[in-house]
């Protein structure tokens, strides 16, 4: 396996979750026609990493694009959209793509991410090569964003999480998985686990969503996640993680009461849309015990942070909401 990113703890600090010190790993202004580039996805391919990244244009138009690393923090990203084939369908057309995913299933490369058509839905596609890309069937009907594939089968079929929504700046939003036979059709949509209640656990009390692709652990399935509230300055994202059951993802055995990761540093907070954590792709080593979170920094750059993965799921399961 590649050697994932890394960064030890800082001296001082006895926090879960730490942030690179060069953060952001990806400036806004990365590729010549960017406005911004954030919310983005990585795997390990080759010799070194490559990528889905969000890069909305001078125009604000939101679209995804291709990119590759050696050490996975030094990106080099193509300065053209990814132009997508016909998959398992004739329909291609959408408004607008952003906030990938991207994880390797069997033979492939699979990459969700939330698709204009009549709305923002869930879109798929898939790649060999992370040059050429075959776009499939819409998940979902509108509205629905954040859909984070599994990166395998369970019990027999693909699985996805998403959140249903509305076609605006959601003020409401739970976390549900659906599964399909075919990666063409889904059904068996169960809720997973939804916004929490002020009191409990405010940081996550407006809406949720799923953020990088689930990590297996010994416990189960180790979901970061984002939250959101709601505060008289707008909505603030923070980063958290739950552990759902191996075999029904819809069984919630532990859940963050605090947050991981929150808007405090000046790239988190001041931006396009300030005070935003948003965490979208992982690279890990269950061997050696490590994780590196990729995440979207106030809707503008990108930025990495790690943590032991058996601290996180120590934390996680002593400090359960």
């Amino acid at each position: 396996m590649n050697t994932i990113p890394w960064q030890e703890r800082p001296e001082g600090t006895q926090d879960v979750i730490w942030r690179y010190s060069e953060n952001p790993i990806i400036q806004r202004d990365a590729i010549p026609s960017s406005n911004s580039i954030f919310n983005s996805a990585v795997v390990p391919f080759e010799e070194g990493y490559a990528g889905v990244f969000r890069c909305d244009n001078k125009a604000v138009q939101m679209n995804i694009f291709a990119g590759f690393s050696k050490n996975g923090i030094d990106w080099d990203i193509e300065h053209n959209p990814i132009e997508f084939k016909t998959g398992n369908t004739q329909m291609i057309d959408s408004d607008y793509k952003y906030d990938p995913r991207v994880t390797y299933i069997e033979d492939r490369y699979w990459i969700t991410w939330c698709n204009g058509y009549h709305g923002p839905t869930i879109g798929i596609g898939y790649t060999f090569d992370f040059k050429e890309f075959f776009q499939c069937e819409n998940a979902f009907l509108p509205f629905n964003r954040n859909g984070v594939l599994f990166p395998e089968k369970i019990n027999g079929k693909y699985a996805m999480l998403s959140r249903p929504s509305d076609n605006g700046h959601t003020p409401f939003g739970d976390i549900y998985v659906s599964f399909s036979p075919d990666m063409k059709y889904w059904g068996e949509h169960r809720c997973v686990m939804k916004a929490s209640p002020f009191e409990d656990s405010a940081w996550q009390c407006t809406k949720i969503g799923a953020g990088s692709v689930p990590i297996r652990t010994v416990e189960g399935w180790l979901m970061f996640y984002h939250g959101v509230i709601n505060t008289c300055n707008g909505f603030r994202y923070s980063m958290g993680a739950a552990i759902l059951d191996e075999n029904q993802p819809d069984v919630v055995k532990y859940r963050t009461q605090p947050y991981l990761l929150s808007p405090q540093t000046h790239y988190e907070c001041v931006g396009d849309v300030p005070n935003v954590v948003f965490p979208c792709a992982s690279l890990h080593s269950i061997e050696e015990d490590k994780v590196a979170i990729y995440y979207g920094a106030a809707d503008t750059v990108t930025a990495m942070a790690f943590g032991h993965i058996s601290e996180i799921v120590k934390f996680t399961k002593e400090n359960s909401l």
